[in-house]
């Protein structure tokens, strides 16, 4: 319970918490995941550290993602685009090959990213993974507590 009430407290102050679903290719998986994105560091840049998990492709990716975001000023409609990097920790876990082997492995990557958020918490971003990272994702999600 203390969980659920450490999510509201955040959603209602200067941070956010917010979820995502869509796609990634090279793994080619359904992703989903979540971030919480804390108050302007500096001007307009912003901690949004976030998890995001994959599924499909015959293995399962979860990835911590340490990223940070700059965003612009908001147009008259509301919306808000941002662009953002940051390093990436990748656990792909996947079954045994034919010899017995497990297949799972760990892995540094770097993503790059780009989204455009409206001020009623709706959002969508696209993500270009190096290294390890998967080689792209699109995802749209929504903020809560905007």
């Amino acid at each position: 319970m203390g969980g659920w009430l450490g999510l509201a407290g955040l959603a209602s102050g200067q941070e956010s918490v917010g979820v995502r679903a869509g796609v990634s290719g090279d793994p080619a998986q359904f992703v989903f995941g979540g971030h919480v994105e804390t108050t302007p560091l500096v001007d307009r840049l912003r901690f949004r550290p976030n998890v995001e998990i994959g599924l499909g492709d015959h293995r399962t990716l979860v990835a911590l993602n340490v990223e940070f975001a700059w965003h612009f000023e908001a147009s008259r409609h509301g919306w808000s685009p941002y662009v953002g990097a940051g390093p990436a920790a990748n656990f792909f876990i996947s079954g045994d090959d034919r010899q017995g082997r497990d297949r799972s492995n760990v892995g540094g990557g770097l993503n790059f990213l780009a989204g455009v958020e409206h001020t009623g918490g709706l959002f969508t971003e696209l993500k270009v993974g190096a290294i390890d990272s998967p080689s792209v994702r699109f995802t749209v999600g929504y903020v809560l507590g905007r």
